[in-house]
């Protein structure tokens, strides 16, 4: 492809480009000499499962494999065992290799669903790290200047509150920098929130006589209310093992603002379709709903496969539009273990009441109906998906899932 073309593609989504200039002669040098470019992705396996504000990034190195370049997903299995400091204020509590590792093998597993596995290349950090003995180490840390390290923003803000900073998170940036060095890395990847310590590996790469890999970030995505990241401790999450139906119906709970900011970040249409698609919007020929409904049944597609993509639709119209709820009705999900048995309770607890005993006096007024079924008794019903009614405009759709 065009070089210019492959730049305006690179540069979609991202936050930083560092810098455009770069990347255009890196792809001239590799297009003379016949080679891909090697483009780097790291992710620390320090949970078992993603969500789709992992997979902005794993979208960005998707469109360099198809772009014909080196896709190299590490996976930081000795970084892991450190803990990224980056936005912490405090230590990260230690994973043990065992727990690393486990994660490791779900990690694989997910990101297949994104990446082509024939032309993506897995990589350890504790391939080279492992090895290093401690001169190695002192070696590697003799490269860097502690007036650097403290230019980070978390550990400055830690310095100045006075809250710790264990000696080994300074070694993170160094580690992840290196990482670049032993991959020989011309792009890396990762969130706005990265910046530093992909700043460390064109550094640490210059001096170990390498040129400078090119960085590319992307932004941290909001969450389905619109507001925090993407996060489980928000609740505002999205992951791509959800069930479908679950998956489906929290997007079509997003704004129309923000479908249009996943659309860019995570659909697989081109530059010229998402232009199409917001002139079709901005000019009514196209109603928001409609592309809400394309982008949720694309994603649930990506991960679950065409029929539970066309099930998963087919069961929102079912329940969502013959019972006249609001397309952009809140889901709120809940670990089973969460969920309060007692109605009263649940209501106030997910904030459709003030109070237990407006609760008690609703459900016995008979204006609190649960997927469409009049409330009799102050029991929870079964189910794991419940759209929950308070008189006749406060909607939620409740969501439990169970961690077993």
């Amino acid at each position: 492809m065009d070089i210019e073309r492959q730049i305006e593609i690179i540069k979609r989504g991202a936050v930083d480009l560092i810098s455009e200039q770069e990347l255009r002669n890196k792809l001239t040098k590799a297009r003379a000499e016949g080679r891909p470019l090697r483009v780097k992705l790291g992710l620390d396996p320090t949970a078992p499962d993603l969500h789709l504000g992992h997979t902005v990034v794993l979208q960005k190195l998707k469109q360099f494999q198809e772009l014909g370049h080196t896709a190299i997903f590490l996976i930081g299995d000795f970084t892991g065992m450190i803990g990224d400091p980056t936005g912490r204020i405090e230590t990260r509590p230690a994973l043990t290799k065992e727990e690393l590792l486990q994660n490791a093998e779900t990690y694989k597993e997910q990101v297949f669903k994104i990446l082509d596995p024939d032309k993506t290349e897995i990589r350890f950090n504790s391939e080279w790290m492992e090895s290093m003995n401690a001169a190695d180490m002192i070696r590697l840390c003799a490269q860097y200047t502690m007036a650097r390290i403290m230019e980070r923003e978390d550990f400055k803000n830690r310095y100045v509150n006075n809250l710790p900073i264990s000696i080994h998170e300074f070694l993170y940036p160094l580690v992840q920098g290196y990482d670049s060095v032993a991959l020989k890395a011309d792009v890396e990847l990762g969130g706005h929130d990265q910046i530093f310590n992909l700043f460390v590996g064109r550094d640490l790469q210059k001096s170990y006589g390498q040129e400078a890999q090119i960085v590319v970030t992307v932004p941290l995505l909001e969450g389905t209310d619109g507001v925090n990241k993407m996060s489980k401790s928000y609740g505002n999450y999205v992951g791509i093992d959800e069930p479908p139906e679950v998956m489906f119906g929290k997007l079509m709970s997003i704004s129309d603002e923000l479908m249009l900011k996943y659309y860019e970040l995570l659909s697989d249409i081109t530059i010229d379709e998402l232009k199409h698609l917001k002139e079709g919007i901005l000019s009514g020929g196209l109603h928001p709903r409609d592309a809400k409904v394309n982008f949720a049944k694309e994603m649930v597609e990506r991960f679950h496969g065409e029929h539970a993509a066309l099930s998963a639709h087919e069961a929102f119209e079912k329940i969502f539009k013959m019972r006249e709820i609001p397309e952009d009705i809140e889901v709120v999900t809940l670990k089973k273990e969460e969920v309060e048995k007692w109605l009263p309770k649940l209501l106030l607890n997910i904030g459709m009441v003030p109070s237990t005993t407006e609760g008690k006096r609703m459900i016995n007024q008979g204006g609190v109906s649960i997927n469409g079924e009049k409330v009799i008794t102050e029991e929870i019903p079964p189910g794991d998906e419940l759209v929950i009614k308070v008189g006749k405009r406060k909607f939620k759709k409740l969501v439990i899932i169970n961690n077993q």
